[in-house]
């Protein structure tokens, strides 16, 4: 019985914690394109937008990763690519230049909750925690003294993502 229900559990917990075929090409790639383990871009993904493409926040994110068009910008002015309207709603765009931009801020940060603190938040709010040692601490930053609730359900959300999803497809 013990196999059994550890069996249904797993296909119960991959029902709720999808790695949608269509985009395992993406996430391969540019997971190691780019350094970052595939169980965090999903999470990532997972978090932004449950896998819809066609998502717009309301404060302009899109779609898969939701960035921000001035961070797309950025982006691609970072890696001599182009942009052009619309081209977010591209799911290989998208996953492409969140992950460079997780990529980015690991490099800066070396620390995967202040790495998703500041894709959440935004960069210059987590420079400026950095020099709270209430809220971050030798480098690492403490989850529970974010000052932003939406940040700190965010980096909380992101990590049992990721968890569930190297148990289910990465083990």
């Amino acid at each position: 019985m013990g196999y059994a229900y550890e069996r249904v559990l797993l296909a119960v917990q991959r029902h709720t914690h999808p790695f949608p075929a269509e985009l395992e090409e993406y996430v391969m790639r540019y997971s190691q394109e780019y350094n970052i383990p595939p169980e965090i871009i999903l999470s990532v993904i997972r978090a932004e937008s449950s896998f819809r493409s066609s998502v717009v926040s309301h404060a302009g994110a899109v779609g898969l990763m939701q960035i921000m068009p001035t961070t797309f910008e950025d982006l691609t002015s970072r890696t001599g690519g182009h942009h052009e309207h619309g081209m977010l709603f591209d799911p290989a765009t998208n996953i492409r230049y969140g992950t460079f931009y997780l990529r980015y801020l690991f490099d800066m940060f070396g620390d995967w909750d202040l790495t998703f603190a500041a894709y959440n938040a935004g960069l210059g709010r987590v420079r400026g925690w950095m020099a709270d040692s209430e809220i971050v601490q030798d480098g690492e930053l403490i989850i529970a003294a974010i000052p932003i609730e939406e940040t700190r359900n965010y980096v909380t959300r992101v990590n049992r993502n990721i968890e569930m999803y190297r148990k289910l497809y990465f083990p």
